[in-house]
């Protein structure tokens, strides 16, 4: 006798917008320095600095928002070549996004920071990893990471990994409650990245299922993760 399978249904996701303003920016001690760094432009240290910190720890939201008070341009260092250089400093700011070891042109990094030194203009360079601990074969710009300041983003307190929960579930505009939340927190790795990830298995399933998020979910959520 054959034997009818209940078809999988399929969670088709939408796009979602992250807000990036300074309003939706959650504070905390784990990133104090960070921000205190973005919100004393202009006056930095050093015309070149590093906002450094794990995946998903809000180096990008807090670029997003020297950006805007900035009037600065955006790009990805592994993107950036010589021919790319002049115009990424015409307005006098960028942000270098995600500079990884062994991911980039090292000339054209030379030729930018030498720029920018030339025309007094500010960069910000977000980083997972210290950039002073790459092997960069050009000595000169070995030597200009290394000079360049870093600020480093720290794991989550509780209180600031509640709040990215909430945040990242009122980003997919899924409604929670206090248990959810108290579920998760108690339950997953406390990093910025499993906390994204948690909220991001549980839209899914929920649009799979078609059923709320409730603590019973989250429960198989990460039972079945």
């Amino acid at each position: 006798m054959a034997v009818r399978v209940q078809p999988r249904q399929l969670a088709f996701l939408l796009p979602h917008a992250e807000s990036l303003t300074r309003d939706n920016f959650l504070e905390g001690p784990a990133n104090e320095a960070a921000l205190s760094l973005i919100e004393s432009w202009p006056d930095w240290p050093n015309r070149v600095m590093v906002l450094m910190g794990p995946e998903g720890s809000g180096k990008s939201h807090l670029a997003a928002i020297w950006a805007e008070q900035a009037g600065a341009r955006s790009i990805s260092a592994h993107a950036l070549d010589p021919a790319a250089v002049p115009g990424a400093l015409t307005t006098g700011a960028l942000v270098l996004e995600d500079l990884k070891p062994s991911d980039f042109d090292e000339r054209a990094m030379f030729h930018l920071l030498n720029l920018a030194r030339e025309d007094g203009a500010f960069i910000l360079i977000t980083a997972r990893v210290p950039p002073a601990s790459f092997e960069i074969e050009l000595r000169d710009l070995r030597s200009r990471l290394r000079a360049a300041p870093a600020v480093s983003l720290l794991p989550p307190d509780d209180l600031l990994f509640r709040g990215l929960i909430i945040k990242f579930c009122a980003d997919r505009q899924l409604s929670i409650d206090e248990t959810v939340v108290s579920y998760l927190a108690t339950r997953i790795e406390r990093s910025y990245a499993a906390a994204r990830r948690a909220v991001e298995l549980l839209d899914t399933e929920a649009l799979r299922l078609g059923r709320p998020v409730t603590r019973a979910l989250a429960v198989e959520v990460l039972r079945n993760a």
